[in-house]
């Protein structure tokens, strides 16, 4: 059975984000003051076949825990849809 899933990679707490402060900083450029953080993550999707719902969301955070997200300064979650 095929099985769409997105992995969702975002900074943890408290762990700096270049990206998002660059962001932040284009945002104020622009006259707009009232942002006052800015996160920056990635959204990867993946099909894949497996028996069932349990054994593809199992594979996927294999997938996101080993490959996809760094985990000393990354967290992630991981959604699997039929």
């Amino acid at each position: 059975m095929k099985f769409t899933a997105e992995v969702r990679v975002h900074y943890r707490p408290g762990t700096l984000d270049p990206q998002g402060q660059a962001v932040l900083r284009a945002i104020h450029s622009m006259g707009l003051p009232a942002v006052e953080d800015v996160r920056v993550g990635k959204s990867i999707r993946l099909t894949v076949e497996a028996a069932d719902a349990e054994a593809a969301r199992a594979l996927i955070t294999r997938l996101a825990r080993d490959l996809l997200a760094n985990p000393v300064l990354e967290d992630y979650g991981v959604e699997v849809h039929a």
